[in-house]
């Protein structure tokens, strides 16, 4: 039986999924419309998916007042499965098979997840200033690796997931831990830098496509919160052999769910559409050229176009 806490943080946890998700498709359509990133930050839409992103941020460090890590974090994966259909919708194309077996995998994985991990107490145990700072050095090295890696957009979204897991942790800390203190403002500070640095590594990320970054970044958020949560705050499964053994199977199931919902769907263009006739060329097509264009161009440049009897598709044309 779930507690009143483990209840309210997963409520929370669902509707900042929502947010998170809006922003998602609001991010990955104005990156598709922007050169460079200059141009993305004078456009209204990025500061509404700004909006978005700070209102999910805000409900789910408030989740992680009332549940663990290791419970919150994997809950983040609703943010593909609200995503994809919503995306779908405001592209106006159709949510494929696939997508729908993902989603029930990510939700089937989910609970079993949450069977697993719902301790129903809320946390009572935060990282020390030492740990934090640990933390925070390590995150930074691997993230300035990938981002001069030249990976691409999936190496954007690997370290995107990082900086936002490790600001989740460390907002679990602000939102649990003693009352102000120089070392909770250095942990404020950081917390901010890494949220930050998360929400403009996607945007990076979204410029290769929604599906496949948005996929990686939900898989390597929780992977490490929870690495951490697990590492060094010593949360863990319920149930003992067998609860871990669930969880290894809902985070498989789950994966696999992910993996699905970012696979890129096919566009249908409006030419190959069935029942449409062919259009004219465009300027980009090469055009055949006309049976007068290959009379001219046999004859001599001095000589004079004389009229001359051609076939053409069975009647006599004189050109």
């Amino acid at each position: 039986m779930l507690s009143s806490p483990v209840v309210l943080a997963l409520a929370l946890s669902l509707v900042s999924a929502f947010c998170y998700a809006a922003a998602a498709v609001v991010q990955e359509r104005t990156a598709a419309g922007t050169a460079d990133l200059r141009g993305t930050l004078v456009r209204g839409s990025w500061w509404g998916a700004v909006g978005l992103n700070a209102s999910g941020a805000l409900l789910h460090v408030v989740a992680l007042r009332y549940g663990p890590l290791t419970l919150v974090q994997p809950l983040g994966a609703l943010t593909l499965v609200v995503a994809v259909p919503l995306g779908a919708l405001v592209a106006r194309r159709r949510t494929s098979g696939a997508q729908w077996r993902g989603m029930a995998l990510t939700l089937v994985g989910l609970t079993a997840l949450l069977v697993a991990t719902a301790a129903g107490r809320a946390p009572d145990d935060t990282l020390g200033t030492g740990e934090v700072l640990g933390v925070a050095l390590v995150a930074f090295v691997v993230i300035a690796v990938l981002v001069r890696s030249g990976l691409g957009g999936l190496a954007f979204a690997a370290a995107s997931g990082i900086a936002s897991g490790v600001g989740s942790t460390l907002a679990q800390k602000l939102a649990v831990g003693p009352a102000l203190s120089w070392s909770v403002a250095v942990v404020a500070v950081l917390t901010v830098a890494f949220a930050s640095g998360g929400l403009l590594l996607s945007q990076k990320a979204y410029r290769s496509g929604l599906g496949g970054p948005l996929a990686l970044l939900t898989l390597v958020n929780p992977v490490t919160a929870s690495v951490i949560g697990i590492g060094l705050l010593g949360e863990g499964f319920q149930y003992g052999t067998a609860g871990t053994l669930i969880a290894l199977a809902g985070a498989v199931a789950a994966a696999r769910g992910v993996v699905l919902l970012s696979r890129p769907q096919p566009h249908q263009s409006h030419q190959d559409r069935p029942g449409r006739r062919a259009s004219a060329p465009t300027p980009d097509q090469p055009r055949l050229p006309r049976p007068t264009r290959l009379l001219r161009a046999g004859l001599p440049s001095a000589a004079r176009v004389r009229p001359v009897t051609v076939e053409l598709t069975g009647t006599s044309r004189t050109v």
